[in-house]
């Protein structure tokens, strides 16, 4: 699950640390059906265990998210968003800019995303394929929430669904977006399907539109 809208407008958020607004907790609550004092509705199966990244926008809505749950809520490191170094808080308006040469790049491989005193994608997703291994050995968890950033679940996804690098711009990953993911073990061997992706956001659309 991505975290809501964040206080600080259209900037680039990395390990910068903003706190949601109040339609950001809206968000994540109708997302993870939710109501405003964390009860869950009939939809949501209850956590066995909850994982967040460590910065607010993720990490505040994951504790609450437990607790009601009545379950413990693992802060790892691990699911921070990518490093974005010298870039990290500054408007995407002036970042496309000053770093133009490199953003168009980045649009054709996205393995050329290596901001200045920050993270190289390859490192980042080299890291959060290695925080999904840790989730996929969770054998005794039967439903695990991990609370975390777009562009974590920009790895996630792609490799979930044998998406090549370079052609996951198309996936629509807006705040607060939920996606589930199904891990089966048959014989130690591990198959992952995509049961829904953004899908409280389906769920809400007016009737006239299914």
């Amino acid at each position: 699950m991505r975290h809501g809208e964040p206080e600080g407008g259209d900037i680039l958020r990395g390990r910068i640390n903003p706190v949601l607004t109040d339609l950001g907790w809206q968000q994540m609550r109708m997302a993870a059906s939710l109501d405003s004092s964390f009860l869950a509705t009939a939809k949501t199966p209850p956590w066995d265990r909850v994982i967040s990244s460590p910065l607010a926008r993720c990490r505040e809505f994951a504790k609450r998210a437990a607790i009601a749950a009545q379950t413990a809520c693992h802060v790892e490191e691990k699911w921070q968003e990518i490093d974005y170094g010298d870039w990290d808080g500054m408007p995407m308006s002036q970042w496309r800019q000053e770093a133009a040469a490199q953003f168009r790049e980045f649009r054709e491989d996205i393995t050329a995303l290596c901001p200045p005193n920050g993270e190289a994608f390859i490192s980042f997703r080299a890291r959060i394929l290695a925080a999904w291994q840790q989730v996929s050995e969770l054998q005794e968890a039967n439903h695990v929430l991990v609370v975390t950033h777009g562009g974590v679940m920009r790895v996630i996804l792609p490799f979930v669904l044998g998406m090549p690098l370079n052609r996951s711009f198309p996936l629509y990953i807006p705040f607060a977006c939920i996606s589930r993911i199904k891990l089966t073990w048959t014989d130690d061997k591990l198959s992952a399907s995509l049961i829904f992706h953004n899908g409280a956001a389906y769920e809400r659309e007016p009737a006239s539109l299914l």
